[in-house]
């Protein structure tokens, strides 16, 4: 084991919104200094326009691409490497709405100007009464009826729109067009990509009175149509100290696992394992580093690891991996 590798925490990379609201802060102690508006908490992220920096141990205040470049097999695991590159795959977000964001889709591998699409899976974490999320059509429209509703703004009209409680899940492949609603506080698993293409935002100004600008061209190119039923993701919330599948997809598989009274292990080494707390909290160890994580805080383990081991005596996590 690399004394360079070790279960790593990171500072967040935190995002003000037009939408946001302050559940980030007051539920999970981010951005004391930020502004009512704060929209996404980016926990661990390799891109430009947000890059994660190391908050413990020998490597703090080194970036998460830096770690990756000193030994990405160890890292990333060799399988991962080999098919992603020096890039972290992942993105993964904390999101608080406090009003609805826009309609929007992101497009595939290939139709992204990046080479990299983004499908992605939604965490409900907390949600208001009534809240909703919007997921997929709810009749079957072709493209022409599709421009039809852009054009006299009744595009919410054909919308699938579903009220959500603490521990729902989605999955939002590229190409379905989605929205999260006002009051819903979620976590975010996706690809490492941050196009999106807008749809439509209720004639909003931004805080300088203006519109922001939609991408109604490239939305329909990349829309997919159909009809599918397969967004809502079941799993077994009674079971405990046993991983319970959530989703598992060619660029992402979550599990979800209630800590109870036992050690729980991670001997994973054909790939990272991101640790997502979203209810409790509990204590880790392993490799030299230890701590403690509460809800809305997050943990990157080396695929190049010795064991690392977790203990809560009541704790939800979702355990995120390639």
């Amino acid at each position: 084991m690399s004394q360079e590798l070790y279960p790593f925490t990171f500072q967040p990379v935190l995002k003000e919104k037009i939408w946001g609201g302050n559940k980030l802060n007051s539920l999970f102690n981010k951005g004391e200094n930020t502004t009512s508006k704060l929209g996404e908490s980016w926990e661990i992220a390799d891109l430009e326009e947000g890059q994660s920096t190391v908050d413990n141990g020998a490597q703090k205040g080194a970036t998460l691409n830096e770690i990756i470049a000193k030994n990405p097999e160890g890292l990333l695991g060799k399988s991962v490497y080999e098919r992603f590159g020096k890039q972290f795959p992942l993105l993964i977000k904390f999101i608080d709405a406090a009003s609805d964001l826009s309609i929007q889709v992101h497009p595939t591998d290939e139709t992204s100007p990046t080479g990299v699409g983004k499908t992605e899976m939604w965490y409900i974490m907390q949600a208001d009464p009534g809240a909703k999320l919007t997921v997929g059509f709810k009749e079957k429209i072709t493209k022409e009826d599709y421009d039809a509703h852009i054009e006299n703004l009744s595009i919410e009209d054909v919308m699938n729109e579903h009220v959500v409680n603490e521990g729902d899940a989605f999955f939002i492949n590229a190409g379905r067009i989605h929205a999260i609603g006002g009051g819903v506080l979620l976590a975010e698993i996706q690809q490492t990509s941050d196009v999106t293409y807008r749809v439509y935002d209720y004639n909003r100004k931004d805080d300088s009175g203006n519109l922001r600008d939609l991408h109604v061209a490239e939305s329909r190119e990349v829309l997919d149509f159909e009809l599918t039923e397969d967004f809502k993701l079941d799993y077994n919330r009674d079971s405990q100290n046993t991983a319970q599948v959530v989703k598992h997809h060619t660029y992402f598989k979550t599990d979800w696992v209630k800590l109870s009274n036992k050690p729980y292990s991670i001997h994973r080494t054909e790939s990272f394992t991101i640790i997502i707390v979203v209810a409790g909290s509990l204590e880790f160890s392993g490799d030299g580093e230890q701590g403690t994580l509460a809800a809305g805080e997050t943990l990157l383990i080396p695929a190049e690891n010795s064991g690392v081991v977790l203990e809560s005596s009541n704790c939800e996590i979702l355990e995120v991996y390639l």
